[in-house]
């Protein structure tokens, strides 16, 4: 088992931060706190892939647009992960605009071809890479695959909410994170991987 394993541990405490999200609309402000510890580690570094230093400033942002909206989200642990990170991407993207900086456009936007085969190569990078390699390496990757990587690996979505993240379907997110993951892997030096090995980060709905 490699030594990053982000998106594992990410989950393991969804159930912790479904209840903790339940008590915040609830109004405890405790259990508000309690989320943002448990969200704003991955936030940050999905927000750093996008905007780079300005992600503490955009974060911000999207924190009171959080919290302003607590009361309209419905949905687990693992929903409101998805559910932030959208807020975060659209502050993101609304900041980019303001620095009338356009987001990296790519061929493959509109390679929307569906996975070839097993993910088995894409498991092994996600299971090896840690949060530090990801940040320094999706900065080479194409804008979408950038974006499929960090929302797997950094906030550890599976792809059908990446997906939703992106409003894209999620055959092309998982093409995009394939693509991204498999050139990562290559940069990684992952060897010796298998079409047939074990799905360890198949999807979970």
């Amino acid at each position: 088992m490699g030594q990053g394993g982000e998106p594992r541990r990410v989950r393991a405490h969804d159930g912790e931060l479904g209840a903790a999200v339940a008590r915040a609309q609830e109004g405890d402000e405790a259990a508000f706190a309690v989320a943002y510890r448990f969200v704003q580690p991955a936030l940050l570094g999905y927000l750093r892939g996008l905007v780079g230093d300005d992600a503490e400033d955009v974060a911000s942002d999207a924190w009171l647009e959080i919290a302003r909206d607590l009361g309209r989200f419905k949905g687990d642990g693992a929903g409101f992960r998805g559910w932030t990170a959208t807020i975060a991407r659209h502050r993101a993207l609304d900041h980019l605009r303001r620095q009338k900086v356009r987001p990296r456009s790519s061929a493959l936007e509109q390679d929307v071809l569906e996975l070839p085969g097993p993910h088995s190569t894409h498991d092994q990078a996600l299971e090896s890479i840690s949060t530090e390699a990801a940040l320094d390496l999706v900065g080479g990757l194409p804008r979408d695959q950038a974006e499929a990587v960090l929302l797997r690996v950094i906030v550890g979505l599976d792809a059908p909410s990446a997906a939703r993240v992106l409003g894209k379907r999620p055959g092309a997110v998982r093409t995009a994170a394939y693509r991204g993951l498999k050139r990562l892997a290559k940069q990684l030096g992952v060897q010796g991987v298998t079409d047939d090995g074990p799905r360890t980060l198949g999807e979970s709905k």
